[in-house]
C-alpha cells in the first residue's frame, strides 16, 4: 500500500412523505419572490431555455431527461473543459432531440472557466453535471447568475465545499430559484411509494437498515504522453479523490440517501468504519479506496450499515433493506414489504426517475412554485463524506466533530498548468490514507 500522506489530506431532517412535501416545500415564498420564478425564463416566449455544464455521460443524460420534460425546452449553451466532450455531446444530442437542440458554435464553452460564459447566456436553467467537484462552485455560481438549477450529485466532496452548496441552497429559496437534486431515487415512483408505506407504519418501528452498493470499479482511461498532471486526473476523475469523494461519494451516496429518507432526514449521532486499498492497488486507479464499511449510529439507537466495493471479478447487489418490528421493506429493484404487511409495487408502465426529477423540475418553473431539495440533498452528502472520513482515518468521527473539518482538497489553482493536490511519486503511486496513521482534519 502506498505511504500515506501527512495527515487526512486525501477523501475526500421527517420527509415522510416526499411526493407532499417536493410539492408544498417553496408555498411559504411571498408573491414577490414568486414573480421572480415565473418571469426566470424566457417572458412571455413560450420556451424554456437551458445550458449544460459538463458534457460527460451524465451531463448529457441529463440533458436528455430535461428536454423529455417538454417541448418547450431548448438546450442553447454548453460548456466543459475539454472541448471533445462539447463536440461528441452536441452531436448526440442533436441526434436524440434534433428540433430542441439550437447550440451554435459560440455558445459551445470550453475552460475552466466555461461555466461562467454558459451563465452569462440567456438561459432560465442550468444542469450541472460535471466532475463533482466543482459542484459547490458551479452551485453558487449559477444561483448568483439568477438561474433554475439541477445538480448532479455529490453536493460537496469536502465540507468546507459543502458548506459553499447549502448557502447558495438558501440564496435559492430567497430568490424563488428551483433546485433539484441529482439523487435520483427520491423521484423514483416504487420507491416513493414503498417509503411512504413505511412512513404509515407497515414495518413498525425501524431497528436497523442495511446499505449495500458493490460493484466493479468505474472505467478507466489509460494515460497519453501529451497529457500532463491536471489533465490526466481531470480524464480519469472517478479514480481521484478531491474530484469525486471516493465511490462512498459516488455511489453510497445514493444507498445512504434512501436510508436517511426512511429516517426522517435527521443526521446520525456517530459514524465508525473500516475500509482499505487491497485490489484496486495500480497507479490507474489514483488514491481511492476499493471498499467500504461504515456504521452510523442515531440519537433513536437505530444502526445503519453501509457498504460499499469497487473490485472486478466479485459478486454485485445494489439493495436497501429497511428493518422493522413488523417486517422489513427492500429496495430498490422491485420495491415490496414483507412481513406483517405483504405489498409489492406494480406498474404497468414504469417510468424513469431520471425523467420524472426533470418533469417535476420544469413543473414547478412553469407554475411559479419553486421545488427545492436542501432539506435532504446536503445531510445525505454528508453521510457519504462521513463514511470516507471514518474509514480513511479508522476512528470513530461525530457528526458535529465532521461538520467543523476544515479540509479542503482544492489545487494550487484552476488551470492547465496547476499543481492537484495529489501527486504521483517516483514509481507513479498515489498516497492513499491509511487508517491509524489518517488523521481527521
Amino acid at each position: 500500500m502506498p505511504k500515506s500522506q501527512k495527515g487526512y489530506d486525501q477523501p475526500r431532517a421527517t420527509r415522510r412523505d416526499f411526493l407532499r412535501t417536493t410539492s408544498t416545500a417553496m408555498l411559504g415564498a411571498a408573491a414577490g419572490t414568486l414573480a421572480i420564478a415565473r418571469g426566470a425564463h424566457a417572458a412571455g416566449s413560450g420556451t424554456i431555455k437551458i445550458g449544460l455544464i459538463g458534457c460527460g455521460g451524465r451531463g448529457s443524460g441529463a440533458a436528455v431527461n430535461a428536454m423529455n420534460a417538454g417541448e418547450d425546452i431548448q438546450l442553447v449553451a454548453m460548456a466543459d473543459v475539454f472541448e471533445p466532450y462539447v463536440q461528441g455531446a452536441r452531436k448526440r444530442l442533436q441526434a436524440a432531440k434534433p428540433d430542441q437542440v439550437k447550440v451554435s458554435d459560440d455558445h459551445c464553452f470550453v475552460g475552466f472557466d466555461a461555466y461562467q460564459k454558459v451563465l452569462a447566456s440567456d438561459i432560465d436553467v442550468v444542469l450541472l453535471g460535471a466532475t463533482s467537484h466543482f459542484h459547490p462552485i458551479h452551485l453558487k455560481a449559477a444561483i448568483e447568475a439568477g438561474k433554475h438549477v439541477f445538480c448532479e450529485k455529490p453536493h460537496g466532496v469536502d465540507v468546507p465545499g459543502l458548506k459553499i452548496a447549502m448557502a447558495a441552497a438558501e440564496e435559492a429559496k430567497k430568490k424563488g430559484l428551483s433546485l433539484v437534486s441529482g439523487l435520483c431515487w427520491r423521484y423514483d415512483p416504487g420507491v416513493r411509494e414503498a417509503m411512504q408505506r413505511v412512513a404509515d407504519g407497515a414495518i413498525g418501528d425501524i431497528v436497523a437498515i442495511q446499505e449495500t452498493y458493490i460493484t466493479s470499479p468505474y472505467g478507466l482511461r489509460e494515460r497519453k504522453p501529451e497529457w500532463n498532471e491536471m489533465e490526466y486526473q481531470l480524464q480519469n476523475w472517478y479514480h481521484f479523490n478531491w474530484l469525486s469523494g471516493d465511490q462512498t461519494g459516488q455511489q453510497l451516496v445514493h444507498s445512504l440517501d434512501k436510508a436517511s429518507w426512511a429516517l426522517g432526514d435527521q443526521p446520525p449521532v456517530k459514524a465508525w468504519g473500516t475500509g482499505g486499498r487491497q485490489v484496486c492497488t495500480e497507479p490507474k486507479y489514483g488514491d481511492q479506496f476499493d471498499h467500504f464499511s461504515a456504521v452510523f449510529e442515531y440519537a433513536n439507537g437505530v444502526r445503519v450499515f453501509g457498504y460499499c466495493r469497487d473490485q472486478p471479478g466479485c459478486y454485485n447487489e445494489t439493495t436497501d433493506v429497511i428493518l422493522g418490528t413488523k417486517g422489513r421493506a427492500l429496495l430498490p429493484s422491485r420495491p415490496r414489504i414483507e412481513g406483517e404487511t405483504e405489498w409489492q409495487y406494480r406498474t404497468e408502465k414504469k417510468r424513469n426517475m431520471y425523467d420524472v426529477e426533470h418533469e417535476e423540475l420544469f413543473a414547478s418553473i412553469r407554475s411559479g412554485k419553486p421545488l427545492n431539495n436542501s432539506s435532504y440533498m446536503f445531510t445525505s452528502t454528508m453521510l457519504g463524506i462521513l463514511a470516507q472520513m471514518v474509514c480513511y482515518t479508522g476512528q470513530q468521527i461525530t457528526w458535529e466533530e465532521a461538520m467543523q473539518s476544515k479540509l479542503a482538497l482544492v489545487p494550487s489553482a484552476y488551470a492547465w498548468d496547476a499543481e492537484p493536490p495529489v501527486k504521483p511519486d517516483e514509481n507513479g503511486q498515489y498516497a492513499t490514507a491509511m487508517p491509524g496513521i489518517t488523521k481527521f482534519v
